[in-house]
């Protein structure tokens, strides 16, 4: 079992701290208890193609683009980056709440054959009823999650390019079909922490994503979705969802976490942790439960820093250290059974060329990778052991400010 390396495209704008994301779009939290802050990057398209780039370059095998009010839209905003790119593959987070299954699967089989089979899907339930309800879906959370279970089930059965029909609480399909069926057909990321999301995981998903938590709870969650789908027969497999602060040494990752949780004012992180903690989801209040909202033993797993989640919604934690670090938290995920590692760091276009040029090479010497590109900037003259064009230990394109 090969490890996976994917990537994140901030279409909710990006920069160079931590609270850059909510500058820009409030995120849910009022402007009027946000910090001004600068350097902020508009995820426009010529931005997040830039991104995308490096990915693909530095042998990511896909991005991940979030779903919600604060986002472009995912469907859209990828199929106009697979222009910009050749092999990179895009994990759209969508919520089956908001659109027809079967039309759903219907897009799924055009992107598809526009792309040449770069779509992954991530199927994202919605654990924020108030976010739920901008889009005009007023179900509660365990029904949510019966939804998708029948969404899921209508998708597949369209995708077999034969009349298919369906007759359940959610959804009633007479005759749905896809023509000409996704091929190849997209694999399925499912993510949910309660007891309700568990059975849909175990029925429907083919990996199940998890947010950054200590390794002897990744266990838990990898043994007990296991299990379930062994009750059904079925194999699913499992990725993580983490961000990476990577250098040369460890004493350089761990002063850049210092300087990103040093942006943070206590009214921005208290205003927050209230937004944040009228979330239903229960990842999110795991998510909230590594910190409690404090600033103190942030590292709560070696390496594994929750700084993140004090402001950020979703993937509150990081992996902090050096590539050796990094790569050997990594390993020992890849050890519990975790094949995917869905990744970003701020900036994300800065942090991908420090994992991938840092941590990347180190996984490939173990023998986790199956491939691993070749540097672009093999035969550029070096200066001090590192490439011209990265003056100082200093990543590609790395931008000035704080």
């Amino acid at each position: 079992m090969n490890v996976h390396l994917h990537w994140f495209l901030p279409t909710g704008g990006d920069g160079r701290t931590l609270v850059d994301r909510h500058a820009y779009t409030d995120g849910g939290i009022k402007r009027d208890r946000i910090t001004p802050v600068s350097g902020v990057r508009a995820p426009d398209i010529d931005y997040l193609a830039q991104i995308a780039k490096a990915a693909e370059q530095l042998g990511f095998e896909a991005v991940l683009t979030p779903t919600g009010t604060w986002c472009e839209d995912a469907w859209l905003t990828t199929v106009a980056l697979a222009q910009h790119t050749e092999r990179l593959k895009f994990l759209v987070a969508f919520r089956p709440g908001v659109i027809s299954p079967v039309l759903a699967a219907q897009m799924a089989a055009t992107y598809q054959r526009i792309t040449r089979g770069r779509l992954l899907l991530n199927v994202v339930t919605g654990g924020d009823s108030t976010e739920q309800r901008r889009f005009g879906d007023h179900l509660d959370h365990d029904r949510r999650y019966a939804r998708t279970a029948e969404f899921l089930s209508v998708v597949r059965g369209v995708w077999s390019g034969q009349p298919y029909d369906f007759d359940g609480e959610h959804y009633q399909v007479e005759g749905g079909l896809t023509a000409l069926p996704p091929d190849p057909l997209p694999e399925i990321f499912f993510g949910g922490s309660s007891a309700a999301a568990g059975p849909v995981a175990a029925a429907h998903a083919d990996v199940y994503l998890t947010w950054g938590e200590p390794p002897a709870d990744v266990k838990q969650k990898i043994d007990w979705i296991r299990g379930l789908a062994e009750q059904q027969g079925r194999d699913v497999r499992f990725g993580i969802r983490l961000h990476t602060i990577s250098r040369d040494s460890a004493k350089e990752a761990w002063a850049t976490a210092d300087r990103l949780l040093g942006d943070l004012d206590p009214e921005t992180v208290a205003a927050a942790q209230q937004a944040l903690g009228r979330s239903e989801s229960v990842g999110q209040q795991r998510m909230l439960a590594l910190h409690g909202g404090s600033r103190d033993k942030l590292e709560i797993s070696p390496n594994l820093w929750a700084g993140v989640g004090l402001v950020r919604g979703g993937a509150g934690t990081a992996l902090v250290g050096s590539h050796v670090d990094v790569a050997d938290r990594i390993e020992e995920y890849h050890a519990l059974g975790v094949e995917h590692f869905v990744l970003s760091g701020y900036p994300h276009l800065e942090e991908a060329y420090w994992f991938g040029e840092g941590v990347t090479p180190e996984l490939a010497a173990r023998g986790l990778l199956s491939t691993v590109p070749a540097s672009p900037l093999l035969g550029v003259p070096a200066a001090n052991g590192r490439p011209a064009s990265a003056p100082g230990g200093a990543p590609l394109l790395i931008a000035g400010g704080r």
